[in-house]
């Protein structure tokens, strides 16, 4: 499918769902955590990293803040071509998603919307479904500060306001640093010959641990991979332990 084509059926499918205006400020919407499980490896994948792109980019949903995490499997490596990358952390992780879905199996390209809806990542009916309940959640809120870039390393403080009917509460914190951009050239499998973009690749994840919800600071430091140097944006989201259930989520980039 050409870039064109694929963009009016990504249109058509938030047909049903108003634009965001110009002047909607970020901190008016919700915001709300994308996952694509994708691969180089896998020739329908290319579809989904586009919707990703487009979705990162257009923020096409009134009402959302998009926050987009592209996390490649490495499931498709032994197939001809080795997605650089791909992390067997990330096929866990997408496991572990289809679990609590009681799905058959894994698959890409796969979309997991706030760690509770998952679908075809390609589909953007679906997406614009999923985000609209999705906004209908209340979301933790995260700040996001002193993010700097030390050497090879991102340093960063997470906090959480006070919040009285939080107290005691729990979650786990997650924090991610990702590529802004991402582009390969792939020479073998079911898309050899093409040249493939990606958004938001991410590099790291780092389970940082329990975090009270009520208040609570943290001082986080993440790693810098080889062959990160197109930009970076640090991630920050919080799940629920049982339910997988994303509660909060919030982005800064360098």
């Amino acid at each position: 499918m050409s870039k064109l084509s694929l963009l009016v059926a990504v249109i058509a499918g938030f047909a049903v769902v108003p634009i965001c205006r110009a002047a909607e400020s970020s901190s008016a919407r919700v915001p709300v955590l994308l996952e694509l499980f994708t691969s180089e490896g896998c020739s329908s994948c290319p579809p989904a990293d586009r919707l990703l792109e487009i979705l990162d980019e257009k923020q096409p949903v009134a009402g959302a803040d998009l926050i987009v995490l592209s996390e490649h499997v490495d499931y498709w490596n032994s197939l001809g071509w080795k997605d650089p990358f791909s992390s067997p952390q990330y096929s866990a992780r997408q496991h572990d998603y289809t679990n609590r879905y009681n799905l058959g199996g894994v698959y890409t390209p796969q979309l997991v919307v706030d760690g509770r809806y998952g679908f075809v990542g390609s589909d953007g009916k679906e997406a614009s479904a999923a985000i609209q309940k999705a906004i209908r959640e209340r979301k933790i809120p995260i700040a996001i500060s002193n993010l700097a870039r030390n050497g090879n390393q991102v340093t960063a403080r997470i906090e959480l306001p006070a919040g009285e009917n939080l107290k005691g509460a729990s979650g786990i914190l997650y924090v991610a640093l990702a590529d802004n951009r991402q582009e390969s050239h792939v020479a073998r499998g079911e898309n050899g010959g093409h040249t493939l973009s990606h958004v938001a690749v991410t590099r790291v994840l780092k389970q940082v641990g329990p975090i009270d919800l009520g208040a609570s600071v943290k001082e986080i430091a993440l790693p810098i991979q080889q062959g990160s140097g197109n930009g970076l944006r640090l991630v920050a989201f919080i799940q629920d332990s049982r339910s997988g259930r994303v509660l909060g989520v919030a982005q800064q980039k360098l």
